[in-house]
């Protein structure tokens, strides 16, 4: 089978990687491309290019699926495609058919909206199998989720006291700015962010004080996920260099697209 990422040079899984990888790329474009005022013939002949890549990631899926337990030979079938069915890629791949699928065997109204056809850009993400940057986030990301989730409940407490003081400080004075603590939450997130919009903002000494704190603290707040993230990567980078080493290789192990973990195989031409 070739419908696996390749790392040992088989030529056939070379060629279904690249060509998947092309109308990834060509059916974002196609996402784009549609929201041009655009004459009916060309409007056909995208929604005709829109049913073929449907139909050919569809068919990736259900192979994918099919094919997961040769990526782990020793453990049952049916557990690892049901392992596989719950991972992240292929809800990513599920997600970029429905679109195409769903208006077939439901009614119209909400199936219809552009929001909904807006769900295929997720297919961008499918091009994590294929490059080793985004996988490479996808993993720092994973093992830093702690940290993360840390660092993001803090600045959520912080927003969430901030707008209530500076809604207790400036609503008086502006009622209109300031209507409520909500008011107050979308100034917070702005000044968190040192985003700073300007379209509400303190007008009394407490409250300029308290949005001169709070700026100040976005700084720092807005560092710490950079940091840990940016930790994360060189941590990364260090194991996939000590897992090289020990592999015997100068060519880093292949990386499993579901979980981010090496793979051992056994016979390089029998890629999946």
């Amino acid at each position: 089978m070739v419908i696996q990422p390749d790392s040992a040079g088989y030529w056939p899984s070379i060629v279904f990687d690249l060509a998947i990888t092309a109308l990834i790329f060509l059916s974002v474009a196609s996402v784009f491309i549609v929201t041009l005022d655009l004459s009916v013939a060309v409007r056909g002949v995208l929604v005709g290019f829109e049913a073929i890549a449907s139909i050919v990631f569809t068919i990736e899926y259900v192979l994918r699926i099919w094919t997961a337990p040769e990526l782990d030979p020793e453990r049952d079938p049916w557990l690892m495609r049901g392992r596989y069915v719950v991972s992240g890629m292929a809800i990513v791949d599920l997600l970029a058919i429905l679109p195409f699928w769903l208006p077939m065997f439901l009614p119209g109204g909400m199936l219809g909206m552009r929001a909904f056809r807006l769900v295929r850009l997720l297919r961008i993400f499918k091009l994590n199998r294929y490059f080793d940057a985004l996988a490479m986030v996808g993993c720092v990301v994973r093992e830093k989720r702690r940290e993360l989730v840390g660092s993001m409940l803090f600045v959520l407490v912080l927003m969430l006291v901030s707008s209530l003081l500076v809604y207790a400080a400036e609503h008086d004075a502006q009622p209109d700015a300031f209507r409520n603590a909500f008011s107050g939450l979308w100034w917070a997130v702005a000044t968190l962010t040192t985003v700073g919009y300007g379209d509400i903002y303190p007008i009394t000494p407490v409250g300029r004080i308290l949005g001169a704190l709070i700026a100040l603290l976005g700084i720092g707040m807005v560092a710490i996920p950079t940091s840990i993230l940016s930790s994360g990567f060189l941590e990364y980078m260090a194991k996939k260099r000590e897992a090289s080493k020990a592999a015997g290789g100068n060519q880093a192990p292949k990386l499993c697209p579901h979980c981010g973990k090496p793979i051992l195989s056994q016979n390089n031409n029998s890629t999946v």
